[in-house]
This record gives C-alpha cells, sequence and structure tokens, in this order.
C-alpha cells in the first residue's frame, strides 16, 4: 500500500502523505467531491481533478496488486518461486510486465514443446542451442523412440526429432520477458496500424472508404481513427494488422527486423556452422508463429484501450460543460416540443418547474392553423405572466421559432424564446421516474415539460437521463460501457456537488447525486418532505429514514435551503463548521445574519484568527467566501446564440455568410455548431483559430457561443463546413487541413448524434441537429 501511495504521489507531484490521507478517506466512504470541499487540510489541499485521477490510480494498481499476489502465489505453488523472480515480480510496474514475467508459469494446454520435453529432447535443443558446431541431423538420430507407451511421444524420424528441438526452443525464446519487453516497446515506437477492404466488401462498407487502404504510425493514431478502423473490423468490413513501414516490399528470403531483434536477444548468429541454419529456423519460427500474432493482439489491444480512454474523456468534459451550462432562472416558462403532423406539444411550469397547463397546437405544415395556435401561446403567456418560451431543436423547430418570434410580436409579449438542445428529452418521457412523475400525461407533453425546465435548470434536469443518452460523445458504443458508466457517472456527481442542490425543490434523481446520497435516501428525503413539508433546517436530515451519521457528513453541505431557519442553511458551509461563523460573529460583536453578504466587512478579516486544530487556513477562507455569496452558483450568465433571420434550412447558406450558433459538441478533430438550420456545421481543428490548435477543448466547449463563417455547403449531402478565422476565405487553400481519416470520423459523428436526436428529442428523418457528415465536403480541396 505504502508503494503505491507513493506511486501515486509521484505521478500527481504531491506529497505521499497528502495521498495517504486522500485514500484513508475514500476508503472511509468519503465522496472526491467531499473531500475536495471539506476535508482541504487533511489533504492537503488535492482539488477535485487530482481526486479523481487519485481514485482512478488506486483502483488500478490495486487491481495490479491483487494480480501480483496472484501471480506469486501461483508461481509459488508449482515450487519454482525464486528470490530473483521475487524480486522481478515485486518490480514490475505494468500489468504487461507481470503477464511477460508469469507467461512461463502460467498454466496453459499442454503444447507441442511439452509435449517434445516429455519425449526426451530437451537435451538436443539445449546441446544444439549452445553447440552450433554439432550436426543437427546426427545428433537427432541418437534422439529417435518409439517405445513410450504414448504414441504422442513417439519420435519415429530425423525430421520430428529436430522439430520437436525447434517446439521447445522457440516457446522458452517466446516466454523470455526482457525480450518481448523489448519487442513490444520496438513495435510502439516502429509499428505501423493497417487497415484494408475484406474482398467483395465495397460497397457494403462504402463508409469506411478511408480505411480500405490505410496505414500510419501505431504511436501516433488519434482514438477517433482507431475506433473508427475497431468498428470496420467488428462490422466484417476491415482487416485490421500491425505492421512495418516496407513489409510489402520485403522478400521471403529477407529477415524481418523483430527476428534480427530476437536473434541478438538470445545470441544466435550465423557463422556457416552445421546447426547455424537450424537456429536461425528457430528464430523465425519464434516470430512468426509464436510472438508475431501474440503481440499484433496485445498491441492492438492497448491501442483500443487508449482509444476508449480517449473517447470516454471527450465525452466526459462535452457532458461536464452541457451539465453546467447556464441556467436562465426561475421564471415561468412554456416548453414546445415541435412537430409537423402530430403538431407542437406544449406544457407550462412554474418558476420551481411545477406543471400549471398543457395542450397541442398546430402551426405547421400539413394544418397551419397559425393564429388559432398564435392565440392560445399569447394566452398561456399572460395567464401565467411567462418569461421564457423554451423551443425544442428538433423537427419542425425553425418553423416554430419562426412561429413564436411573430406571435411575440403580434401580441406583444414580454416573453423571450430561446432554442434548447432536446437531446434526451424522449428518454426521460419514456422514463419509469417521468411516468411516476406524471403519470396521466402522454410521453409528447412529457417531453414539452423536460424542454421548459431545462431552460430554466439545465443541469437538474438532465441529471434525470443517463448520460449516455445526452449524445454528445464520440463512438460510445463503442467503448467499455462500465468504464465510461463510472467516468460519466463521477462528472454528473462533481457537477451536482459543485453547484449544489436546494433541499425543499430537488427532485429525486438530483438528489441521489448529491454526495453521500443514494437513490433510496434520495426518494426517502422526497417522501419526508411530502409528509411533513418543506424543511426549516439541515437538521432535519438526520430524521429521514436510513439517512445516517455518516450520509449526513457527505452531504449536509451540499443541501441548501433557501428561506430556512438558520441563515447559513442556504451557504456551502457545512454544519460541522458554524462554530467558525458563530467566533467570527462573537469576536465581532455582529449577528450571524448581519456578516452573510456584508463584503467589505469579511474582506477585511484575517482568516487566520479565526483557525483551530479542526479548522485550518483553506477551510476558514472557503467559509469567509461563502459568507460574502452564500450558495453562490458557478455557472455562467444566461445567454444564448441569435439566428439569423432567412437562415432557417441548409439551402438557405451562402459561403462567406457570418453567423452566430452554439456549440453542440466537441471532439478530437473539431466543434459541431448549430447555427439554426436543421444541421449542425463542423469547425474543423485548424479552422478554430489562427494559432495552432492540439485540442479543440482549448479553445470551445459544448454550449458556446460563437461566431462562425460559413465556408462551403453541400445541401444534397447536408454537409456544411465552418471556420472561427474570418480572416478564412471559402475556397482557400489551407483553411482548413484534415486527415483522411477524418472524414470518417466525421461521418460516423453524424450519424450518432443523428440518430440520438431521432431517438430522443422526437426523431428528424431530416437530420436536424445532427452532428454532421460534414468534413468531407468543409474541406474538400483544402489537404
Amino acid at each position: 500500500m505504502l508503494d503505491i501511495n507513493a506511486r501515486i504521489a509521484e505521478e500527481l507531484n504531491v506529497r505521499p502523505q497528502q495521498v495517504a490521507a486522500a485514500v484513508g478517506l475514500l476508503d472511509e466512504g468519503a465522496t472526491v467531491p467531499f473531500i475536495s470541499r471539506y476535508r482541504k487540510e487533511v489533504t492537503g489541499e488535492l482539488d477535485d481533478t487530482q481526486l479523481r485521477t487519485l481514485e482512478d490510480r488506486l483502483r488500478y494498481l490495486r487491481e495490479m496488486e491483487e494480480r501480483r499476489a496472484a501471480i506469486l502465489k501461483s508461481i509459488d505453488e508449482q515450487g519454482k518461486l525464486t528470490p530473483e523472480l521475487t524480486q522481478q515480480i515485486n518490480a514490475a510496474d505494468t500489468k504487461n510486465r507481470l503477464e511477460d514475467l508469469y507467461l512461463p508459469y502460467k498454466p496453459k494446454r499442454r503444447t507441442k514443446g511439452q509435449i517434445a520435453i516429455e519425449a526426451g529432447l530437451e537435451p538436443l535443443a539445449d546441446a544444439l542451442y549452445a553447440d552450433p558446431s554439432l550436426n543437427p541431423e546426427e545428433e537427432a538420430q541418437k534422439y529417435l523412440n518409439t517405445d513410450n507407451e504414448d504414441a504422442a511421444l513417439h519420435v519415429k524420424d530425423i525430421k520430428g526429432a529436430l522439430d520437436g528441438a525447434k517446439f521447445i526452443l522457440m516457446e522458452r525464446f517466446a516466454e523470455d520477458a526482457e525480450l518481448l519487453g523489448k519487442l513490444r516497446d520496438y513495435l510502439q515506437r516502429e509499428g505501423q496500424v493497417k487497415s484494408k477492404l475484406l474482398d467483395g466488401k465495397e460497397e457494403a462498407g462504402a463508409k469506411f472508404r478511408d480505411y480500405f487502404e490505410y496505414a500510419e504510425p501505431f504511436s501516433k493514431v488519434p482514438s477517433h481513427r482507431a475506433l473508427a478502423i475497431f468498428r470496420g473490423r467488428n462490422e466484417g468490413i476491415l482487416a485490421i494488422n500491425l505492421g512495418l513501414e516496407g513489409d510489402e516490399e520485403r522478400t521471403a528470403t529477407q529477415a524481418h527486423p523483430c527476428e534480427v531483434m530476437i536473434a541478438r536477444h538470445v545470441e544466435i548468429e550465423d557463422h556457416g556452422r552445421a546447426a547455424d541454419k537450424w537456429l536461425g529456423e528457430v528464430v523465425r519460427w519464434t516470430w512468426r508463429i509464436k510472438l508475431l500474432t501474440s503481440l499484433e493482439t496485445d498491441l492492438l489491444g492497448q491501442l483500443r484501450e487508449m482509444a476508449e480512454e480517449e473517447a470516454i474523456k471527450v465525452f466526459s468534459r462535452n457532458l461536464k460543460d452541457l451539465l453546467l451550462a447556464a441556467p436562465a432562472g426561475q421564471k415561468a416558462t412554456i416548453g414546445l416540443d415541435p412537430g409537423l403532423r402530430t403538431g407542437v406539444k406544449v406544457a407550462v411550469v412554474d418558476a420551481t418547474g411545477k406543471v400549471l397547463d398543457h395542450t397541442a397546437i398546430y402551426p405547421t405544415p400539413p394544418q397551419n392553423r397559425i393564429q388559432e395556435s398564435a392565440a392560445v401561446i399569447a394566452a398561456f403567456c399572460n395567464k401565467y405572466d411567462v418569461g421564457l418560451i423554451a423551443i425544442g431543436n428538433g423537427t419542425a423547430s425553425r418553423e416554430t421559432d419562426k412561429f413564436v418570434g411573430d406571435t411575440i410580436k403580434q401580441y406583444k409579449l414580454t416573453a423571450q424564446k430561446v432554442m434548447v438542445n432536446e437531446a434526451g428529452a424522449s428518454v426521460y418521457s419514456a422514463s419509469e421516474f417521468a411516468a411516476r412523475e406524471f403519470p396521466d400525461l402522454d410521453v409528447t407533453i412529457r417531453g414539452a415539460i423536460s424542454i421548459a425546465r431545462r431552460l430554466q435548470d439545465p443541469l437538474a434536469e438532465l441529471v434525470k437521463i443517463d448520460p449516455k443518452s445526452i449524445g454528445v460523445g464520440q463512438y460510445q458504443h463503442d467503448v467499455s460501457q462500465t468504464q465510461l458508466a463510472r467516468s460519466l457517472d463521477a462528472v454528473v456527481e462533481d457537477c451536482v456537488n459543485g453547484v449544489g442542490a436546494e433541499l425543499n425543490s430537488a427532485s429525486a434523481p438530483l438528489l441521489s447525486r448529491v454526495s453521500g446520497l443514494s437513490a433510496s435516501i434520495a426518494n426517502n428525503i422526497v417522501t419526508y418532505r411530502d409528509q411533513n413539508g418543506a424543511f426549516k433546517n439541515r437538521a432535519q436530515l438526520k430524521d429521514v429514514p436510513r439517512l445516517g451519521p455518516k450520509a449526513f457528513e457527505q452531504a449536509a453541505g451540499f443541501l441548501r435551503i433557501n428561506n430556512g431557519e438558520d441563515p447559513l442553511d442556504k451557504s456551502g458551509v457545512h454544519p460541522e463548521a458554524y462554530i467558525v461563523v458563530k467566533r467570527i460573529a462573537e469576536k465581532n460583536g455582529r449577528e450571524i445574519n448581519s456578516l452573510i453578504g456584508d463584503s467589505g466587512f469579511l474582506r477585511k478579516l484575517n482568516p487566520m484568527d479565526y483557525t483551530d486544530e479542526k479548522f485550518g487556513l483553506p477551510t476558514v477562507k472557503d467559509i469567509i467566501s461563502e459568507l460574502e455569496k452564500p450558495g453562490r452558483d458557478p455557472r455562467p450568465e444566461f445567454r444564448t446564440a441569435k439566428f439569423e433571420d432567412g437562415v432557417e434550412e441548409i439551402k438557405d447558406l451562402r459561403p462567406g455568410m457570418v453567423l452566430e450558433g452554439t456549440v453542440t459538441n466537441v471532439t478530437n478533430f473539431g466543434a459541431f455548431v448549430d447555427i439554426g438550420v436543421h444541421q449542425d456545421g463542423l469547425v474543423h481543428i485548424s479552422a478554430l483559430s489562427e494559432k495552432f490548435v492540439k485540442d479543440p477543448h482549448e479553445v470551445v466547449k459544448a454550449n458556446d457561443i460563437v461566431k462562425v463563417k460559413v465556408m462551403e455547403v453541400d445541401v444534397a449531402r447536408k454537409r456544411i463546413g465552418l471556420s472561427m478565422r474570418m480572416s478564412d476565405e471559402p475556397g482557400e487553400q489551407g483553411s482548413g487541413g484534415v486527415k483522411k481519416g477524418d472524414h470518417r470520423e466525421s461521418r460516423q459523428a453524424q450519424r450518432h448524434n443523428n440518430r440520438s436526436r431521432q431517438q430522443q428529442g422526437g426523431g428528424n428523418a431530416g437530420g436536424r441537429g445532427s452532428m454532421g457528415d460534414l468534413l468531407a465536403a468543409a474541406m474538400k480541396g483544402k489537404k
């Protein structure tokens, strides 16, 4: 355990004592948000990002320690564990190294080498290896034997004897951990990932055409291209292999570079001696029969793992940006779920999200009941004092947006219309939670309610949806679902606790994401609230069934009571630290109520004057900061993109137009932007900035409002190429370079996002809001 702590400390560049303290808290059941917020003195102020990394590495290294112990036990039970081997196994710093060392001792099926040993051929192999001047045929003659009762152990002829000896040596070489390490490192540095089309798959595999003849250095393959070719293989379109540059030109008689490495490692050289040719064949067999396939499988597996890890990071970053999007605030809101034939579903919710009214209107084709529909919207706005109108960005969204704009003008309404990303709305609508919440409402009305609420508070509404259904990831169905869920759950947990939850209005799904609260305890809180009325103070949480002292400690600081008995209950000050606030008030002759919001007074305080053995300087600073702005929301100020009038469909776009839009998704190769034409446009990574951009997330994030220039439009294929560099001109060379494989990734991203919005946001056969089969056209001629 000490070794694990020291290793993590080195990786994080922090002190081992900090890691040990954090590990101790995690093992006690503390959550990352709780530790990072309320145990800063204990961990030396490790932040939430460091703690998440620590948590992940701790899990990995503990799994490795369990595997190390199992390997040592297995070898010891075989009676083959030496002090030297023990030292090597204990020094192994990766799972690969551990498995390489274990390979010779790993229980396996009876191999040809083992059969040859049982047949008595090991002395022949050892003799020829030790003295290449011996004549192989003459030596083999000595080992012919057909007397054994087991026919499989008969050595009938010289060829059989020499082949058996080869198998013994090649298996011995192939299980040499040092050799395996050298070959793996070499292939990682010099290897190329190659793919080609399988025979007869040209038509079925058209979407993979960028990978029909593809090669890229192993060390440089980006995650999105790696996942693309792996998907091609899984769909039976592509064959993948790991090779070297020049493999195709190498003749059958030329030694592979890896064969040369093997020969050097085992000290086999051709000096024209009697056994040198035979030993050369052993080396060739070792590579071609034993190691080539296994190392290729191993390294391609590593590539996939790295690609999945990166894809999960991209998804997690996008999800965080979406969850922490600016809330429009507590205003009565109309939610509109647009549609054509089935009409536009309408739901009105009050400032707290409670449903007040609902109906359906038909302002769009084919019915075009515009005036009747406008009257309904105007009546709702006046009756419920509506401040916001949220319009889902699915099918018929721009038609609905125009209709609402005209209605606002006609009736001189004060409500503000806002286009809302509806991805996942129908997932919520059909969920068990929505059915319990609105058992008498149609799923389409539930969708309109969700659209309204997510404008008021995106975080509070989106936590009701499985993060994987929100549609802001790359190849999310191709990665480890366990790791993806773990990562996304961590993001949701960090976001919810970073913002905090209003105890008297938060839903059970939101409460279940609060530090220390399980789904069952969250339901118990809601039930208690329904039966006993609003919580008056945080201490009442202790009366909730199954909410024990540990859960209270973890959760209390993140739960707010805005109109409670204790003014500190609306702040992020933990109840355990109320004593510090009382100390500040008493020392300065003030009432606690009068401290809150008094910035001038609070900024003059010396935090050191209020520290003690339990509450150190970091905590006291946080307390004073909270008193200045209690329960402050870390999310940005609400603003929306203004779509250009008259630009409502892709056919309305012209190269050179400068438009405003909202970033819907960020990938490793660029960002997708909703510019209000039912189709997201792509800003390739090369067109995000005048400066070189290594990672698009350095420039933009989901929900950012950006200004873009239209570079190219392909109406037939629904592709839009955009640039955030206003100096770019349509058709210019160099306004957005792209690697061949990125075309493929863009198309996959488009199809995925299109499916997400069709399945989750009301459906759109026209590809509304899809992530765009865009890159090829957007960057055509600019390679």
